[in-house]
């Protein structure tokens, strides 16, 4: 198994950022704007022509952490977690992401690393200044977007 891990700091206290991973607002307003379903359930993420993914919350911790299971979605992902740890160091929040249990490292993982990273920068500009850059108004960086 192998994992895309990332770490981000952003000035902001951990309850706004735990907010922005929580609602589906929130959500919409730095992953994609096509983000329906129920924050402590099932969440819905489509973007447009290239498909989308299901996640069932598996575990929230007020200002902590957000963990989510891959339930619907392209099959190298299905099985996967997604996790949000936070911890507060100063006037940050940092952020501990993991994308966890890829069967291989295919390309598709390489793509979908370079993809985490930028979402997670829409994050971290949505939570400091508001505005996020949610597909569709996320960078394109191949075919597969």
């Amino acid at each position: 198994m192998v994992d895309i891990l990332h770490r981000v700091g952003i000035t902001a206290t951990p309850d706004k950022v735990y907010e922005a991973l929580t609602t589906v607002d929130g959500l919409a307003a730095w992953w994609t704007t096509d983000t329906t379903g129920s924050a402590d359930d099932v969440l819905k993420f489509r973007f447009s022509d290239v498909g989308g993914f299901d996640m069932k919350v598996l575990d929230l911790r007020p200002d902590t952490r957000v963990r989510w299971e891959v339930v619907d979605g392209p099959q190298e992902w299905i099985g996967t977690t997604v996790t949000f740890d936070l911890t507060r160091d100063g006037e940050w929040t940092i952020v501990l992401f993991a994308h966890e249990g890829w069967r291989e490292p295919v390309e598709f993982m390489n793509h979908c690393t370079t993809k985490w990273a930028l979402f997670l920068m829409s994050l971290k500009s949505l939570v400091e200044t508001g505005a996020g850059a949610p597909h569709p108004h996320d960078v394109r960086i191949s075919n597969w977007h």
